[in-house]
């Protein structure tokens, strides 16, 4: 198992990225950069590849609608030549909220998007001259420009023409494009217990179509940790407001996928509660509503017995990456701790 953890927001990026040296120094193997509507992810993640040695530096993740195919793949060959080959190019689709109302452009086809820019991305990377049919037309028609457009490749040579891609999939359709084309998954909150249940035949139908060079798909899965007894209500805490926030917040009534989710891995009840209450603004009822059992199982708070017991179901179902958001005093120390672990 590996060790990741994510770039904190925030309005000091400086500040944030020397925190990831210091835990780089404590074992940390991956460091994801979010990109949502604040800093983009990529300067961030170029200053990290400058002041870093050892760790890879993914994206979780670059929006697909927000650049063109062919710019995610100059942006990843860019990070991974930067890092000396430790860039990994997270995607995802975001939602309507993000792509609509900030970008301003239309959220549709998030499967079939994916689909080809992943295909679009290894084009590049393997220099070949870029040509596309389907939802990205490549060059653009004559009919529809200049028709000054010509098949180009890229300029530089890639320091890998292999950049792992990860995606952050959550409907069946988009898990099962994951399982068959990407290097890795990044799903939002894995419960160990549901995840045969839950994911089990999307997984597998994209394993039936995948090519044996991928290798097996890799997985991130854990939450926030926390082994500090004086900790684990401030954690606990934490994770209430954010899952209420992804549950109850992320879309509207019936279109918000981190809710579908969360009913299917066996809170139905709680799914509509929780989203009722937070669209009515009634945020802190709604983290307060999600059920005891749900927060201990999708987080890594608690003694260091329980926690071993939840990374090692983890790993049992397949995850190979833990992913873990510290709530310490001392965020190397904790993270030198679980590394220990897992190694």
């Amino acid at each position: 198992m590996l060790l990741s953890t994510q770039l904190q927001y925030g309005d000091d990026p400086v500040r944030n990225a020397e925190s990831v040296v210091a835990m780089e120094q404590a074992g940390l193997d991956v460091v994801w950069v979010a990109e949502a509507y604040s800093y983009d992810a990529v300067s961030l993640m170029g200053y990290l590849a400058a002041r870093t040695e050892r760790v890879q530096i993914g994206s979780g993740i670059l929006p697909i609608y927000s650049r063109t195919p062919t710019l995610t793949a100059m942006s990843a060959a860019g990070l991974d030549a930067l890092s000396g080959g430790r860039a990994i190019l997270g995607l995802g689709a975001s939602g309507p909220q993000v792509i609509e109302g900030f970008h301003g452009v239309p959220y549709d086809k998030p499967v079939g998007r994916t689909r080809e820019v992943i295909e679009i991305c290894r084009k590049v990377w393997r220099r070949e001259r870029v040509t596309h049919e389907g939802l990205y037309t490549i060059p653009l028609p004559a009919d529809q420009g200049t028709g000054l457009g010509k098949p180009l490749k890229l300029i530089n040579h890639p320091k890998r023409a292999d950049i792992p891609i990860w995606v952050a999939a959550l409907g069946d359709k988009n898990l099962e494009m994951t399982a068959e084309l990407a290097n890795g998954w990044l799903p939002h909150a894995l419960l160990p217990e549901k995840m045969r249940e839950v994911f089990g035949p999307a997984l597998d139908a994209g394993f039936a179509k995948r090519a044996p060079e991928l290798g097996p798909l890799q997985i991130t899965g854990g939450g926030i940790l926390a082994l500090e007894e004086e900790m684990f209500e401030p954690a606990r805490n934490l994770a209430r407001g954010m899952y209420a926030l992804y549950i109850g917040g992320m879309g509207a009534r019936g279109r918000n996928f981190y809710n579908t989710v969360f009913a299917r891995q066996g809170y139905e009840d709680a799914a509509k509660r929780v989203q009722d209450l937070y669209l009515d603004g009634r945020k802190d009822e709604a983290a307060a509503a999600l059920p005891d059992d749900f927060i201990d199982r999708v987080t890594l708070i608690g003694p260091a017995g329980h926690v071993r017991e939840r990374i090692a179901a983890l790993q049992e179902v397949g995850v190979t990456h833990l992913h873990v958001n510290p709530v310490t005093s001392d965020a190397p120390k904790l993270l030198a701790q679980v590394k220990e672990w897992i190694a």
